[in-house]
Parts: C-alpha cells; structure tokens; sequence
C-alpha cells in the first residue's frame, strides 16, 4: 500500500510507531515520506526526528513552524507530491478526532492510492484504559478522516520502565479491541531490549529499535 496511516489517542506512541515505520520501509523502498500531521498538541511529533529520519533516506514533511514556539494547525506545502511520487506514505496523525479531521481533505486521493490505516492503543494512558474507550475514539476518528481503520497495533508501555509483564497484560485488552471492531491486530510493539523475551510468544512482535518516546 502506498499510504501508511497511523493514529489514535495523544499518548499511544504514533510518532515512534510511525518513525520506525518510516526507517524500516526505508530499508527496502526507493522512497519514503514521514508526513508529521499532528497539529493539534506538540508536545511530541515526528519532526523533532528529523536529522535521524533524513540520514536513513527518509523525507520528512511537517507543518512550517514545527519545532518552533509557535503552533499554526497548518500541514506542509509540499505535502502533494507524494500523490505524484511513488513511494510509501507514512501519515503520523493527530491524537484524537479533531486531529484526523486533516485527513479528510485527502480521503479520496489516499482511497484512489489505496492505504492502510493502523490504530495504536496503549492501555497506560489516561482517557483509553479499557477497549470500550479504545472503541469508541476508534469509531471517532474514522468519521472525523472519513477513512477506516484496517489494523490495530498495541503499543502499551509505560516508557523506561517497561518490562515483559508491561506489554503482556495488555494482551487480552487488544483482543477484545480487536474483536469489537473486527480488525486484526497487526503486532505488538516492544522495545528491542526485550525482544527475546517475546520469542516464545504467539503475538506478533514488532521491535522498536529508534525509541523516541518521552513520556517519562
């Protein structure tokens, strides 16, 4: 698929799922495009990783005043070359609704390409605890993006001091997630340091090799 779309609750972890994405995409496609789209809180967003993103062949296109003291809700200039480009598209969106809301203006070009649009859950965050809230801010963002969610990816963690029992006690949560809404669950992302301890493990696991979250 052309366009990888990540998003979900300000917290989840979408920036560091879609920069790792990016950097794994960019071990294998001529090109990739990291599009920073979260306009609504700059406490963290893909753009602070830009030297990183750039020296692993990745470009990335953010909002003009990202990484500034100024937040304008206004996405790239050139964010429409990579409908002229081949490529893979990572979309990093906005962590609610209103932050999908940017989507919509490119839902029938994105639908044309063809996408993918994955949804991380981290049950560690205030506001999404439990998959009745995961569900429902789901239900929220597709028709704010007037796209639907193909995948879900669990990203549960509580930063440094995530450990095995972290991430495994969210499992039977992410099922039932998945279940509601029935869409698969893509994988678990885990830190790469504990990624052997997963190997026994029938979940799907995606290691985080670039950790940029900084939420501790």
């Amino acid at each position: 698929m052309k366009h990888i779309i990540i998003t979900g609750h300000y917290g989840s972890g979408k920036s560091n799922i879609s920069i790792n994405l990016a950097l794994e995409y960019a071990k294998k496609e001529k090109k990739v495009f990291l599009i920073d789209c979260d306009i609504v809180n700059p406490y963290f967003r893909s753009a602070d990783s830009k030297s990183l993103l750039e020296e692993n062949g990745v470009e990335l296109l953010a909002p003009l005043y990202a990484n500034t003291n100024l937040d304008i809700p206004a996405l790239p200039a050139d964010i429409q070359k990579v409908f002229a480009t081949d490529c893979v598209a990572v979309w990093d969106i906005g962590g609610d609704d209103s932050g999908a809301v940017v989507l919509g203006r490119y839902a029938d070009a994105i639908k044309k390409d063809g996408y993918e649009m994955y949804y991380v859950l981290n049950f560690y965050r205030p506001l999404t605890e439990n998959s009745e809230e995961m569900t429902e801010l789901m239900f929220e963002i597709e028709k704010s993006s007037r796209l639907k969610c193909t995948a879900i990816i669990n990203n549960s963690n509580l930063g440094a001091e995530t450990d095995k029992k972290t991430v495994v006690d969210t499992f039977e949560e992410a099922r039932s997630v998945a279940e509601k809404t029935g869409l698969p669950l893509k994988f678990t992302s885990v830190l790469t340091r504990l990624a052997d301890e997963f190997s026994d493990s029938d979940a799907e696991i995606f290691p985080i090799n670039i950790d940029t979250r900084k939420y501790f």
